[in-house]
């Protein structure tokens, strides 16, 4: 769990005008999702919002609610923002339980470029997928996927079934193996042997003897 807890309370008046009026107050509108209760409309101080978004570990990740002493922890799964000042406007939270498995995306990083062969050769690292859809507990959503670059050379093609995932997590998406990135050569590499090919041979020197 992201240790992020949020005070909310139920909002009375819905729709449009009273999303402004909530907005009025220095607060954000919401909606809390899931569950028996069905869709609750909610709100919460701007600024205990805009602070727990900026921790990095807001979206997708498991927080707790409290509501007048009464604590429920959410999955935070959509916010928007506005246009021009970037603040938050709306939020959307899901009731969860710890022991749950829910789906997220979790963003992949790489680390170890320098320990690449194809990549200190001039390769260029080819992300296909900058998140993998995971299948995991919420209890236990990981803040990343680390690829290790170590070893690779020019032509080596990243599968998900090449990682190793958190303890617990298991691909939303397993039909096929995904591919999440490759490593290829640079342009003017795989140009030169074609221009070389296509270069008509040199004439041979005449015999100036007579």
């Amino acid at each position: 769990m992201a240790g992020i807890v949020l005070t909310v309370e139920r909002r009375e008046r819905t729709g449009s005008g009273g999303a402004r009026a909530t907005r009025r107050q220095e607060r954000v509108p919401g909606v809390l999702y899931g569950g028996p209760r069905g869709p609750v409309p909610i709100d919460v101080a701007r600024k205990e919002l805009i602070k727990a978004v900026r921790s990095g570990k807001f979206i997708s990740h498991m927080i707790t609610i409290d509501h007048k002493g009464e604590t429920q922890p959410v999955i935070p799964r959509a916010i928007q923002f506005h246009p021009v000042t970037d603040e938050p406007i709306h939020v959307d939270l899901y009731r969860v339980e710890e022991n749950s498995i829910i789906g997220v995306d979790v963003v992949v990083h790489f680390k170890n470029q320098l320990e690449s062969p194809g990549l200190k050769r001039g390769g260029v690292l080819n992300v296909v997928e900058h998140t993998i859809r995971l299948n995991v507990p919420a209890s236990k959503i990981p803040e990343e996927i680390v690829v290790d670059l170590t070893g690779l050379d020019v032509g080596a093609v990243i599968h998900l079934s090449n990682i190793t995932l958190p303890e617990g997590a298991v691909p939303a998406v397993r039909d096929r193996d995904l591919t999440i990135a490759s490593i290829g050569g640079r342009m003017a590499e795989a140009a030169e042997p074609e221009a070389a090919a296509a270069a008509p041979a040199a004439a041979p020197a005449k015999d100036e003897k007579k």
